[in-house]
């Protein structure tokens, strides 16, 4: 369930509101592409900015959408332990498969609070937990040895590895038996050289067969072929994700290959018409535009 391509979903937005039909349009396009798991309303599905009603239907839409063809896996954290069991306790009682706990951002817990924190969700909701380690957003995050602790508690059972340290996966790795799956999709054979068994991926929403494809050689072993395709997706991962904060890019991605709006929400801001010359060269040059 928790290994090979997974597709971190976009929330796409019109006039304002959660876009469904166009959601149930994007769940279909990456089923029919054969991703792995879907992982709606995470930080590419801009979970800070839908309320949590919103964040709530939206996980209650996928599971539907999906009907069981393969694992939805909802971020459900939150920098409150309380919201993010409810949040958690919804997600299973619409049926989702386990949820992505982001560390909590802001309020910088110490390394015993991040325990607690996780600890108190995975006691509380019968769910498999993916804890995701993405300091960079959070302000603070777990050192390998918190990670490693949290693995004896039975429901937790994947990390979501953001630090781009390879150093901390592999210590990880050596200390416990947590499935490591990346954040970043240009890391995602790198870190597959010390344990990783795949992405939660934000370029999936576009090209989720050739994210697929690297990841299902990856999980057979065949390291050397899969280098063939990171080289592919470097430049569109590096290129696209590093024009401006994540999901910024690749919603004007996805206008501009028909998807869906680029429509954000405040404080999030679309994409500088200078930037995405930029851009529109790098689909052209992966192949995606004319």
């Amino acid at each position: 369930m928790f290994t090979g391509a997974m597709v971190a979903l976009v929330t796409p937005f019109k006039d304002g509101e959660v876009d469904f039909q166009t959601m149930g349009e994007l769940i279909d396009f990456q089923l029919e592409s054969g991703i792995d798991a879907i992982v709606p309303v995470g930080t590419t599905g801009e979970s800070p900015t839908v309320s949590h009603e919103e964040h709530k239907r939206i996980i209650e839409f996928v599971v539907k959408q999906v009907a069981g063809q393969v694992p939805v896996i909802p971020g459900t954290g939150s920098n409150s332990t309380a919201e993010a069991i409810d949040l958690t306790e919804s997600a299973k009682r619409f049926g989702a498969d386990a949820t992505l706990q982001v560390c909590p951002y802001y309020n910088k817990p110490t390394q015993e609070g991040f325990y607690q924190h996780f600890k108190a969700i995975a006691e509380e909701v019968d769910l498999p937990i993916v804890l995701y380690n993405i300091p960079g957003r959070c302000g603070a995050g777990m050192t390998p040895e918190t990670v490693i602790r949290l693995n004896d508690l039975e429901n937790i059972v994947a990390i979501k590895e953001a630090t781009g340290n390879l150093d901390q996966a592999s210590a990880i790795a050596i200390g416990c038996d947590i499935t490591i799956v990346s954040g970043d999709d240009s890391l995602t054979l790198p870190l597959a050289s010390v344990g990783g068994k795949g992405v939660i991926s934000v370029v999936a929403n576009i090209v989720p067969a050739d994210v697929k494809a690297m990841t299902d050689l990856i999980l057979e072993g065949d390291l050397v072929s899969a280098r063939k395709w990171h080289n592919k997706l470097f430049f569109l991962a590096k290129n696209m994700l590093g024009l401006a904060t994540n999901p910024i890019p690749l919603k004007a991605a996805m206008s501009m290959l028909g998807m869906a709006s680029d429509e954000m929400r405040l404080p999030m801001v679309g994409l500088e018409d200078s930037k995405k010359q930029i851009l529109r060269r790098t689909l052209k040059d992966y192949g995606l535009l004319d």
